[in-house]
């Protein structure tokens, strides 16, 4: 670990309201927040800057919950986030995914997963090699979703992109039995 979550005695009144976005008050604690939160209780200015905008991807978007969870997963696998992943995996459970698709997330959705679920994979791969979707993959995604849900897919990507990069910088270690 590079960057240790926030020492117990360190967390004050400015901390607790910085994680208050992503957690209930009884879990603004350290020993009740995740490591990733914890970890971003080091820097409350910026966590509650980011908490405000990954809150709204998490619970805001205009992405159903199952597209948003394919795209964050096949970010993790690609960016080796083993944080991101563990977390996301009981999110993608949780959306309808079954163990044989979250595998197919890992092979790219070469079988097991629709056609436009393999665009959304297509999607993360074009944006995180070339930082844009071609017009084919902007108008497979556009049979399902909107305009508005194209924006959320692409700023979605890109904010689990920039996670996978801060979890895997700083070394943020998987939560033992800890909820997220």
């Amino acid at each position: 670990m590079r960057l240790q979550p926030l020492p117990a005695d360190k967390w004050d009144e400015t901390v607790q309201r910085s994680l208050s976005l992503m957690l209930p008050p009884e879990r603004c604690n350290p020993q009740d927040a995740s490591n990733a939160l914890a970890t971003f209780a080091n820097h409350p200015a910026l966590a509650k800057a980011f908490l405000r905008f990954n809150v709204h991807l998490l619970y805001s978007s205009t992405l159903p919950p199952r597209i948003r969870e394919l795209a964050i997963l096949r970010v993790a696998h690609r960016r080796d986030c083993a944080y991101e992943w563990s977390h996301h995996v009981e999110l993608a459970h949780q959306a309808g995914f079954s163990d044989e698709e979250i595998a197919a997330v890992r092979r790219g959705g070469d079988r097991g997963l629709e056609a436009f679920e393999r665009a959304v994979i297509a999607g993360v791969d074009e944006l995180d090699e070339k930082s844009q979707l071609s017009d084919e993959t902007w108008a497979a995604l556009g049979e399902r979703l909107d305009d508005r849900q194209r924006m959320d897919y692409v700023f979605t990507v890109g904010c689990y992109t920039l996670l996978a990069m801060a979890f895997n910088t700083f070394g943020v270690e998987l939560d033992n039995d800890r909820e997220v």
